[in-house]
Order: structure tokens, then C-alpha cells, then sequence
């Protein structure tokens, strides 16, 4: 395993980190999931033991993944190690059967002080705002809570988690206008790729970057087809319709043939191609298996130059109207 800093923060994390949404289970809020299916719960902490093993150091989760759960299994399996740097967010919250968000300072601080017990910590290491927009900064109470918890010393250092596919509005308030805040949490990956102007600019102004979804829900290990189906309590029966499936695996045909010059699967490929921008800090795929540890951290390679740019230049072109067809999807 190998490590990067976190942008101007003391935090050294690894590059591949542990994403911990799938972990707390096949939640629902009334109707809509907000989970990826039933979890073990035994089976999970396999999966965190495995990943210590492998030298993962940074686990990602939020209050919201499985209504807690997520932060209670870390809790147990990690909360009394040290070395280990746990990040969480705040915002997306469940009432009343409804999904809504809460970035009210008294949200904040007292659901900070709810992940401290279920995460076991007296200090959250990264602390995020789950996809705030533009109103909810402006408005200046998030970001006073966030800094009053950190001044406090429960939270080390805190952040943002961006929109999937819109992240330069709050990006650019966060660095232009306000410098606040040590990170970003952004979607990156082969298909989308949107948020690349806004992980150089992060870079340069020293916050740490980490790059979530880099294998699009699943889409981009190769595993789906026109006939795979998901459960009801798994966000992706909604997402990953067979349109999206069939019209993101043939843009991606001349990328996989890079999977043949580097000796790699689609998996490592994906993964591979996100961490050879050295601007990212650690990306953190969904684990939730010890065999998706061992998939995710092996064989990662350094993608060249001019597979880059070939990469980048679909995201130009042939990749757009799959992105358009996938956030169409929400």
C-alpha cells in the first residue's frame, strides 16, 4: 500500500481507502433506498479486518449510510485504533419517512456528537458536509458550526463532499471566497469526469482530495450486463438501468483494450486510471467483502500519458451523453 498526504493537513492516508456506504445495509427512507442490499454484519468486519491488513488506513462513511449503522460498524471494528483515520459526514438526513437535508448548526453539532458515540472517538479525523450547495454555505451557519467543532477539538479537520455532477459552484465559494476547510470529496472516474478542473484547483490551494465513485456503482468492473437486476433496497435498481448499462459498455470498448497492454482487470484499470492523478489524496471504492479488498488494492499501475489523454479526450466526447443518460437517473 502506498500513501499521499492530505493536502496541507498532517493526515497521511492511503491511496486506496475503505468506502463504508455499502456496509450499512439495505436501508430504506419510506420508499426510496438509500443502501446497496442486505449486509453482513459479520462479514463486514471481515472486510475491515482485511483491508487493515492490506494497509488501508482511511475508512469513509457518513451518518446517513444504513441510519447509522455504517459508523456503528466502524465503531466496533476500528474505533479504538488510533492509526486508523475515520472520515464521516453530516446533512442528509431522514424524517418523518423523507429524505431532507439539515445544515442548521444545531444539526451539526449535535449530530456530530451522535457519530462520536456510535464511531466510538472522542475526535472525528475528517469531518464533511454532505453534498451542501451554494445556499446552504452563503448562509454561513454550516461553516461557523464546522469551524466552532473543530476550535472545540471534535472534529480534527473538515470539508466538503461535493455534487456528483455539478461540484464547481460550492468548490469555488469554498476556495475563492471563503478559504475554508482542508478537503473535497469528489466523483471521479472514467466515465465522469466532470470534476477534473475542480481536483487541479483544490490541489494548488492545499486541500486534500478524495475521489469517491471510481467505479460508477459498480458499472465499471465489468460484472453488469443487460440482464443483471438489482433489489429494491439497493439504490442501483433505479440507477443502473439496462440503457445505462448497454450504451456505457460500448463508449467503453477502447478503453478496455488497455486492460490487455497493462495486464489488469477493469476493476484495477478504473482504479488505476483515478490514482495516477497525483492530486488525488486516496479514493475509496465500496468494500464489503474481504475478496473486494483484494480486488481493489492489487495490481494498480501507473496509466502513461498518452492513455491519459485518450481517456480524457472520450470524457470529451463519446462519454457525455452517457454521463447526461446517468445523472438523468439521479
Amino acid at each position: 500500500m502506498q500513501y499521499r498526504k492530505f493536502g496541507n493537513t498532517d493526515l497521511l492516508v492511503s491511496e486506496i481507502g475503505f468506502g463504508a456506504w455499502a456496509i450499512g445495509g439495505g436501508a430504506m427512507i419510506g420508499n426510496t433506498s438509500i443502501g446497496w442490499g442486505d449486509a453482513d454484519d459479520a462479514v463486514s468486519m471481515q472486510a475491515i479486518q482485511a483491508a487493515l491488513d492490506a494497509g488501508i488506513n482511511f475508512f469513509d462513511t457518513a451518518d446517513i449510510y444504513g441510519l447509522g449503522h455504517s459508523e456503528e460498524i466502524l465503531g466496533k471494528a476500528v474505533g479504538h485504533y488510533r492509526n486508523v483515520i475515520i472520515a464521516t459526514k453530516v446533512g442528509n438526513v431522514a424524517r418523518n419517512d423523507q429524505f431532507t437535508v439539515d445544515y442548521s448548526r444545531e444539526y451539526i453539532l449535535n449530530a456530530c456528537d451522535q457519530s462520536l458515540q456510535r464511531l466510538k472517538r472522542e475526535t472525528i479525523d475528517y469531518y464533511q458536509l454532505h453534498s451542501a450547495r451554494i445556499g446552504h454555505l452563503q448562509n454561513d451557519e454550516c461553516i461557523e458550526a464546522m469551524e466552532e467543532l473543530q476550535k472545540t477539538g471534535k472534529i480534527r479537520y473538515w470539508g466538503l463532499s461535493l455534487n456528483t455532477f455539478d461540484p464547481f459552484p460550492e468548490a469555488d465559494l469554498l476556495m475563492e471566497h471563503r478559504l475554508a476547510g482542508q478537503g473535497f470529496q469528489l466523483a471521479l472516474n472514467i466515465l465522469n469526469q466532470r470534476a477534473l478542473p475542480v481536483l487541479e484547483k483544490a490541489s494548488k490551494n492545499g486541500y486534500g482530495v478524495i475521489a469517491r465513485m471510481p467505479l460508477q456503482f459498480g458499472l465499471l468492473t465489468g460484472k453488469f450486463d443487460t440482464n443483471s437486476a438489482f433489489p429494491l433496497n439497493d439504490h442501483r435498481h433505479n440507477r443502473l438501468t439496462k440503457e445505462v448499462i448497454a450504451n456505457s459498455g460500448e463508449a467503453l470498448k477502447p478503453v478496455w483494450e488497455l486492460c490487455k497492454k497493462y495486464d489488469i482487470t477493469k476493476t484495477q484499470l478504473a482504479l488505476s486510471y483515478v490514482l495516477s492523478y497525483p492530486a488525488v489524496s486516496t479514493i475509496i471504492p465500496g468494500i464489503r467483502t474481504p475478496e473486494h479488498v483484494m480486488q481493489n488494492t492489487t495490481n494498480l499501475t501507473r496509466i502513461d500519458d498518452a492513455d491519459m489523454k485518450m481517456i480524457e479526450d472520450l470524457g470529451k466526447a463519446e462519454f457525455v451523453p452517457v454521463m447526461e443518460l446517468i445523472q438523468k437517473q439521479g
